[in-house]
């Protein structure tokens, strides 16, 4: 699939603010199931970008403007290709003890701080707990749509997993934290991944649409065959899904503080809510990644 991305953010100060200081996260990966052909970054006001790859490879546009103002437009502009994973490998959970997995897991295996008493989330290890991890991480995905009820009002940016489970609602970002949660405490790898979703069926529906940035988690599945290499698996538990070519990601980390979309700061009295809009649409011909 091909898609043009806009993502455009907004900020009107309610005085003059100096030193703003900011760093966005928004480039579509290129992996081996999508390429990035544009990005485009403009501001207003306008100021000089820097760019960089941060520790887990994604890439991060910085800016400062240190002079007096009164609102921030951020828009960013991108292209992307991307293509359905092959399927899954289904080893058994014995394969999780391997050499190759343990190297593959790393960090993304351990805890990270931010997990709630391991009480809270007992019973949801002992009914996620399948035949395979691959199993293990199809039900967890559809577990966690099924459970929990999707609700941007019930939860914000700095809201807890126990929070989460405390009201039983909240929103993508809220979703991917239990699910890696609960796939660590299964012995699997999993991590945070921040990227864009094209929400409409791929055979219908409108050209173009408002969405917003999304999160979904990627599950390492020890691999098959000789080589027995472990793969990354997206899932996104918000919808019950695995993740696919309508999965367009950005970057991945330990948790959502590894990859925000957008993280600035800058010195004044003054306050201002952001407003932010994506429009994805989906461009011809549509070509595949991996030609």
């Amino acid at each position: 699939m091909h898609f043009g991305i806009e993502y455009v953010t907004q900020y009107r100060y309610d005085g003059e603010v100096v030193d703003n200081l900011n760093a966005i996260r928004a480039r579509p990966a290129t992996t081996s199931l999508q390429r990035c052909d544009e990005f485009h970054v403009r501001t207003d006001p306008e100021t000089r970008l820097h760019r960089y790859v941060d520790y887990f490879g994604a890439e991060v546009v910085e800016f400062g403007i240190d002079r007096p103002h009164d609102h921030l437009t951020i828009d960013v502009r991108a292209r992307v290709t991307t293509s359905d994973p092959d399927p899954p490998p289904e080893a058994p959970w014995s394969a999780l003890r391997s050499p190759a997995y343990d190297i593959a897991a790393g960090e993304f295996v351990l805890p990270t701080g931010q997990e709630p008493p391991p009480e809270r989330t007992a019973d949801l290890v002992e009914v996620t707990r399948a035949t395979s991890p691959l199993a293990t991480v199809r039900l967890t995905t559809e577990l966690l749509r099924d459970r929990f009820v999707y609700d941007p009002t019930a939860t914000f940016v700095g809201s807890t997993i126990e929070e989460f489970l405390d009201s039983g609602a909240g929103v993508c970002q809220d979703f991917a934290h239990l699910a890696v949660v609960l796939l660590r405490a299964h012995g699997i790898a999993a991590r945070y991944v921040s990227g864009y979703l094209w929400a409409r069926s791929p055979d219908g529906g409108d050209d173009s649409m408002e969405v917003a940035t999304h999160a979904w988690v990627e599950a390492l599945l020890p691999g098959l065959g000789a080589r027995d290499e472990p793969v990354w698996v997206g899932s996104d538990p918000t919808n019950g899904v695995l993740a696919g070519a309508t999965h367009v990601k950005i970057g991945h980390g330990r948790s959502y503080r590894d990859v925000p979309p957008i993280r600035g700061v800058y010195r004044g009295q003054a306050k201002a809510e952001p407003e932010a809009r994506v429009t994805m649409t989906r461009l011809d011909p549509q070509t595949s990644p991996r030609a």
